[in-house]
């Protein structure tokens, strides 16, 4: 009778053990679920008392369940932790489906582009950004300060100490990116504003940019966009001349 109590004895170990597994699976995915930051490794195995190692392991298997194709929500990773979200694949159906909802983060294409030349410039002060765009955004500044998506990074060592400015983690959110790394072209960023700009009009509390918008228009490429907005800046400083 010894041999079969003993075969027993360890299946139960088994089943308790395989049981607190998907305890903690269960545990993790809710708390990514109900989480809005993105939950870190190291934050979920301090939450449960778990090592990280195991709580890495149980992370990579849910990532890997909701990776397939029959799931539309994935589990990815993102500014440094894990974070639920909707599959790229799915995007266009369901911004149609939330843009009734819900109103979108609104961007003025004056607040994109200054945007653009801080993520790919930075930490850039105000004086840089006025020399790259050609035109005063002081109060475009502000409107992304207000909105979290830069934040101050210091001054810079030079005459007069100007503010530097850098990308925050809030920008990583809304973008869905995991890293500055990746960053789209400057190509594809400037066509997301183009699609912005169709899908949302110019927020009322916006801060003015001293500056006028310039008529949305076809544009083939980037160069030929910025061309025309370089013309538009030289007319309107002939006309204030």
């Amino acid at each position: 009778m010894a041999e079969p109590d003993y075969v027993f004895i360890a299946e139960t170990e088994t089943d308790g053990d395989r049981a607190t597994t998907a305890a903690l699976k269960a545990t993790i995915e809710g708390a990514i679920y109900v989480t809005d930051e993105p939950l870190t490794i190291e934050q979920i195995a301090a939450a449960t008392a778990q090592p990280p190692e195991l709580v890495r392991d149980v992370v990579d298997q849910l990532v890997g369940e909701y990776a397939r194709p029959e799931r539309g929500i994935a589990i990815r990773e993102i500014a440094g932790g894990y974070k639920m979200s909707t599959k790229p694949e799915f995007h266009e159906p369901i911004r149609r489906f939330v843009k009734n909802l819900q109103p979108p983060l609104k961007l003025s294409l004056a607040a994109l582009e200054t945007l653009a030349v801080i993520a790919y410039k930075q930490p850039i002060t105000g004086p840089e950004i006025l020399e790259i765009r050609g035109v005063q955004g002081a109060g475009v500044v502000k409107t992304l300060l207000d909105r979290k998506l830069i934040v101050t990074a210091g001054r810079k060592n030079v005459l007069g100490k100007p503010m530097l400015y850098k990308t925050s983690r809030e920008f990583l959110l809304q973008f869905g990116l995991s890293s500055l790394s990746e960053l789209p072209t400057l190509k594809e960023f400037e066509e997301l504003g183009r699609m912005a700009l169709l899908d949302n009009e110019m927020p009322d509390n916006e801060t003015p940019d001293n500056e006028t918008e310039p008529k949305e228009m076809p544009a083939s490429d980037g160069t030929e966009q910025a061309e025309m907005r370089t013309e538009q800046v030289e007319m309107e400083e002939e006309t204030n001349a």
